[in-house]
């Protein structure tokens, strides 16, 4: 699965469940909301003030 800025964050913690670790750090405390887990990586990083390139980079890295 290739993960991409409009990867929904539920289906980025199935695919990579270490990915939480980076979603945490940066604020998203709330990854078991099911609210949360419906938002994109794109949504979440803008609600949250992070760069959501970064932060694919990480996610993808890991």
């Amino acid at each position: 699965m290739e993960i991409t800025k409009d990867t929904v964050i539920g289906d980025i913690l199935a695919e990579k469940p270490q990915a939480a670790q980076f979603l945490m750090e940066a604020g998203m405390h709330c990854l078991g909301c099911p609210a949360a887990r419906g938002e994109t990586l794109a949504e979440a990083c803008g609600v949250h003030g992070v760069d959501p390139d970064e932060m694919l980079e990480k996610i993808n890295g890991a």
